[in-house]
């Protein structure tokens, strides 16, 4: 009989392959696996997955804490998961750091047109744009939790004015908070370039739609780099062809990958990367979850637990 906790791994193999080796020095007492057919599953304790099996409770019946393997947790059925069972979310100080070099990548590329420079050379225009200062344009980030907040700083510091929204009061400094639905008009109307990284729930599925954009100023820009859920592809085309959003970069779209002729993959002010902005760097990623893990068996809180009821 096994009396060691065990701790089963079920994402991308190689990466698996560098926490197998993190685990056997840092945590040597936890029988470390890696998921494949045939593994045994019905003892374990611990559990890493981007998207668990369907019949997790089956399988798993003891598991006690499931760690997300990404910053977000929306991809994951909360229904089919077992009340007992923790659920963690990867806060790891990489995927940040990534996500703050993307986002400021976003920021700058929109702030000099790049997306509409982009769109003369393929029609053979050679065309200047006027020049704003940075200290001319406000960027607005919709979400300020641990990216969030980062991007806002990052941001803050290359002399953008910035304004947050959230669905909680939060102070930055030198960053304007918003928070609540009824302070979201007022937020938009303020943000020429809007970044949106909130969680994706419920109540912010399909945010990014025709009256979002409506509240926004006119020839505002877009970055999305939360998930496509937010966006309304629809709403968002016809607001890149009147020019109430003058172009948009776009690392999340509904749908991923997207068809050959999915309208915004194929929109000339729109620049797409695929689901790049950011991601968690194995062996950072490991020590995060064995951290945890020397929590959970100590008795103290697990950090980053999610919230069942508001999905992150």
């Amino acid at each position: 009989m096994n009396d060691r906790p065990v701790f089963i791994y079920t994402s991308e193999p190689k990466r698996g392959l560098v926490w197998a080796d993190i685990f056997a020095r840092e945590l040597p007492d936890v029988e470390f696996r890696i998921w494949k057919e045939g593994v045994r599953t019905d003892d374990a304790d611990y559990l890493a997955a981007w998207m668990p099996p369907a019949d997790l409770a089956a399988r798993f019946p003891k598991l006690e804490v499931l760690f997300s393997v990404g910053a977000g947790v929306d991809q994951l059925d909360m229904r089919k998961i077992p009340e007992k069972v923790a659920v963690v979310r990867m806060v790891d100080p990489e995927l940040t750091r990534s996500m703050v070099e993307y986002a400021l990548f976003g920021v700058i590329a929109l702030h000099r047109d790049a997306p509409i420079y982009a769109a003369d050379k393929q029609a053979g225009r050679w065309r200047e744009r006027p020049i704003l200062r940075a200290a001319e344009r406000t960027v607005g980030v919709m979400g300020l939790g641990v990216l969030g907040r980062a991007v806002a700083e990052a941001v803050r510091d290359q002399g953008f004015p910035v304004r947050g929204w959230s669905a909680s009061p939060k102070a930055i400094d030198g960053v304007r908070t918003f928070a609540g639905v009824e302070s979201l008009g007022e937020f938009l109307s303020g943000s020429d370039i809007l970044i949106c990284l909130l969680p994706l729930t419920v109540e912010t599925r399909g945010i990014l739609c025709a009256s979002t954009f409506a509240a926004m100023p006119e020839g505002s820009r877009l970055l999305a780099i939360g998930r496509g859920g937010h966006i309304v592809a629809d709403d968002l085309v016809a607001a890149l062809d009147s020019g109430q959003i003058a172009c948009a970069v776009l690392d999340v779209l509904p749908q991923e990958p997207p068809a050959v002729d999915d309208p915004l993959f194929r929109h000339p002010l729109v620049m797409v990367t695929p689901h790049v902005a950011s991601f968690a760097h194995p062996a950072s990623s490991a020590m995060q979850v064995i951290s945890a893990i020397r929590r959970h068996r100590a008795g103290e809180p697990l950090l980053n637990r999610v919230d069942r009821l508001r999905s992150y």
